[in-house]
Parts: structure tokens; sequence; C-alpha cells
């Protein structure tokens, strides 16, 4: 059941709704239908190449061409 980002065409509010099968979301002020799917962080993140062989984790997992511990991330 994943949690979609939705944007209310009717009064522009912008909200987070599980979904469930195929269940149509409804704007929960207004309780508009018509709504458009934002692209999520979180889907960003899942779309996201897989890294080249490196260490799983936040030193190493971004492919730095220094190596592993050479980012800002660790």
């Amino acid at each position: 059941m994943p949690i979609f980002e939705f944007v209310c065409k009717e009064c522009d509010r912008e909200f987070e709704e599980l979904v469930q099968g195929a269940s149509q979301p409804r704007c929960p002020s207004c309780d508009s239908a018509e709504l458009e799917k934002k692209l999520s962080g979180f889907a960003v993140a899942v779309a996201a190449p897989k890294s080249q062989g490196l260490p799983a984790g936040p030193c190493g997992s971004c492919g730095h061409p220094d190596g592993p511990g050479a980012c800002a991330m660790g």
C-alpha cells in the first residue's frame, strides 16, 4: 500500500494519501476527485540507478570517483 502525494486541481491543496488497491483518493479539503499525482522524493530515490559494486551505506554508495569515503556524505 504505497503513499502518494497529490495536488487538488480544484483547491490547490497538497496532501499525501495511502492508496489501497484500485481505490481513488479524494481531496480532504473539498472532496474533489480531480487530483494530480506528484513525483515524491521516495519515488525518485527508488528510480535511481543501482550502485556499481560499491559497499552499501552512506560511505562509498554515492559513486564518488575518488572511491569510498571521499564524498561529503560520510
